[in-house]
């Protein structure tokens, strides 16, 4: 008990209350023995006759003598209840600090006893501290902000991790039942075999990207990556770059559009990455011998970057759901992707400050739109 906050504002405030009281008292002594005439009492005689006689000593009281004896006796009274008044008052200082530090500390209490009641598992309760607006109180709401952000991001690992864990299952299952149906049959022909292994294949290949999708939105939300300064144009003609290639596999022609200027500060290879995931879903949707229409400019004091495809486009109520994660659609169910590509391109794209848009017509293609924060020099890196 001796090292708890209580006992020590208790000590502090009787220490000083006895402190302040001692200086008060002592000063009142002090001003008025000063003020006071004391000096030894001194008895004096006289000799006393009856005519001629003499009858002998007679003690003599003096006027000044009885002022000095009361005078004495009086300080010596003050002295004496000057040190009980101290002690008492000591001793009732003492109980009286107990109370008030319990009371001041009342609400440090209810902070540790809903803190302990908290656990990683739940994390609904809340201090909810009331009272006067003081630093415990915005101490507790801190607490209780904080806590919100743990629940959302905790909430949002667990999502992650069931819905990771449904759409790992799935391929696992594929790769299970084939292996010890077929390729660990003795009796299985040749033909079994390789549609066996084509499915195992494209099983473990959709495995690899739901792995790969993970692990880039895993280290988006962490503090792996360092902003700079960079030029927007150039990370989305270098992503362009990248899929140049699988586009003229499929016959696809890769139109850019690219403005001037566009500096802003981020992280080039998330955006990179966030372009490239637009990109890669442009050329698996778009039909040989279509066009992608990739630009990059400067509308009402924001960046953007628009790709757009001749795909078969989305449904006006599946606009609004596009960005989920693990959401997909009908051409997307069809070649077993994972359905993360475009919830990543969102995250980096809030992580930012800034927002993704999609405009589609079924059947018409789809055009995507990320809108970002220029930098606030507005200079393009050299």
């Amino acid at each position: 008990m001796i090292h708890t906050i209580r006992f020590r504002l208790t000590v502090l405030y009787s220490g000083l209350l006895f402190v302040l009281a001692a200086l008060v008292l002592g000063g009142i002594y002090f001003a008025v023995s000063k003020t006071t005439e004391q000096r030894p009492i001194t008895t004096e005689y006289a000799k006393t006759y009856s005519g001629d006689q003499y009858l002998g000593k007679r003690e003599v009281v003096f006027v000044e003598e009885v002022e000095n004896a009361v005078n004495v006796r009086t300080m010596a009274t003050l002295r004496d209840f000057s040190l009980l008044t101290l002690a008492c008052l000591y001793v009732a200082s003492l109980g009286i600090g107990w109370v008030l530090a319990g009371r001041v500390l009342r609400p440090v209490r209810s902070i540790t006893r809903t803190t302990e009641e908290i656990q990683a598992t739940d994390l609904k309760r809340r201090i909810r501290l009331r009272g006067p607006r003081d630093e415990l109180k915005d101490l507790a709401d801190t607490i209780d902000t904080m806590l919100d952000r743990l629940e959302e991001a905790f909430s949002a690992q667990r999502q992650l991790i069931d819905d990771a864990s449904h759409e790992l299952r799935s391929p696992l299952t594929i790769i299970r039942a084939n292996v010890d149906a077929v390729l660990a049959a003795p009796d299985a022909s040749e033909e079994e075999r390789a549609r066996a292994v084509a499915i195992v294949d494209r099983a473990t290949t959709r495995m690899t990207r739901l792995v790969e999708d993970l692990l880039a939105s895993a280290r988006r939300q962490g503090t792996a990556f360092a902003d700079a300064d960079l030029d927007l144009a150039r990370v989305v003609g270098e992503a362009c770059d990248e899929y140049a290639t699988p586009a003229a596999a499929r016959d696809l022609t890769i139109e850019r559009t690219l403005g001037a200027g566009l500096a802003m500060t981020g992280d080039a290879d998330a955006l990179r990455r966030a372009v490239s995931n637009l990109l890669s879903n442009a050329v698996r949707l778009s039909p040989p011998g279509g066009r992608i229409e990739v630009g990059a400019g400067r509308s009402d004091g924001m960046l953007w970057v628009s790709v757009r495809d001749d795909g078969p486009g989305l449904r006006e109520a599946d606009q609004s759901r596009v960005f989920d994660r693990f959401w997909r659609g009908e051409a997307s169910r069809r070649d077993r992707h994972t359905g993360l590509g475009l919830a990543i391109v969102r995250q980096i794209v809030e992580s930012h400050g800034g927002r993704v848009e999609v405009s589609s017509r079924l059947g018409q293609g789809a055009t995507f739109t990320l809108w970002l924060p220029p930098s606030a020099s507005g200079r393009s890196p050299a």
